[in-house]
């Protein structure tokens, strides 16, 4: 049975990649809205009270309106898949990152009401939630997260600040750091998601490419329970065995790769994982390579509408 799919939100930036990843498929169907009519909270609340799946690609604020506006019309059947912040800690909603543990692609499948993880996130949850569920981590072990992305996955008015040498706010620069308070919007999910006690710092930075994302841990191996690469690599590839969207950069590839880039895995809906280290002198750097807007984002709502329908 075909089902109809509205994607609240479609003309952002996430919204117009699951667009173009739904496009030539035929086991479904797109409902849209007109650009003029994205604000008509009459035509929204239509199309949210007929539609199988709502993929929400909206600031928070919009997507909590949209959760209201799809229970005024009393639509039980709707599963709601929200790519914003709003609801990524909420008890009642099962976080999409469907590789968490064993049973959480389950737990999507059989949920009405599921958060898209955000980009850092992803990366950072898969290589910490496998370390800590197996106690090579403390959940109160000191992490330092940095992290490097494609300003895509700034929106529209990071784009435009990129790319448009005319907007009053042009950034010129290469490369540069933000959120210089040590706060962002992605650290409560990753304190959630992966089981960590201790807030991590975390320092995410942009650079001059569309599409991408390294998200790199660096760690003393005297801060792991159990002190080894192979130890910390093992409980990677077991955690991932089998998975179609994590795979684990084996030995050999480690040993032969001089560089890691984020633009390599843009436009791709999977994610690596590596791990590089020191044994000599106990130093590690766990890394997640991605697309921040492939399995960082719309690759992922994909992924969640496909357990969700079959």
């Amino acid at each position: 049975m075909t089902k109809n799919i509205f994607i609240d939100g479609e003309h952002g930036t996430t919204g117009l990649q699951i667009r173009e990843r739904l496009a030539k498929r035929d086991d479904i169907n797109i409902l849209s809205l007109a650009m003029e009519d994205r604000r008509n909270a009459d035509k929204r609340r239509d199309m949210l009270g007929s539609c199988d799946v709502a993929i929400l690609c909206l600031p928070d604020d919009a997507a909590i309106e949209a959760v209201q506006l799809i229970e005024e019309t009393d639509n039980t059947n709707c599963t709601v898949i929200d790519t914003s912040t709003a609801h990524r800690i909420h008890p009642a909603w099962a976080f999409g990152f469907a590789e968490l543990d064993k049973d959480q692609a389950a737990k999507i499948k059989l949920s009405k009401r599921i958060s898209n993880p955000g980009c850092y996130s992803t990366g950072a949850i898969a290589l910490l939630k496998p370390l800590i569920e197996t106690g090579v981590m403390k959940a109160d072990c000191p992490v330092t997260i940095n992290a490097i992305s494609g300003y895509t996955g700034g929106g529209k008015q990071l784009i435009a600040q990129m790319e448009d040498t005319s907007n009053e706010n042009h950034i010129e620069t290469s490369f540069h750091l933000y959120a210089m308070t040590l706060q962002h919007k992605h650290v409560p999910e990753i304190m959630s998601q992966a089981g960590l006690d201790k807030r991590p710092i975390f320092m995410p930075s942009v650079a001059r490419f569309a599409q991408g994302m390294l998200v790199s841990i660096p760690l003393h191996l005297e801060q792991l329970s159990y002190a080894s690469i192979g130890t910390v690599r093992g409980a990677l590839e077991v955690h991932y065995d089998g998975c179609e969207f994590v795979s684990v950069a084996t030995k050999d590839e480690v040993a032969n790769t001089t560089q890691v880039r984020p633009e390599d895995y843009a436009d791709r809906d999977d994610m690596k994982l590596w791990v590089f280290g020191d044994e000599n002198n106990g130093h590690i750097n766990l890394v997640a390579q991605l697309d921040n807007l492939g399995k960082g984002a719309s690759g992922a709502a994909v992924q969640n509408m496909n357990l969700v329908i079959g």
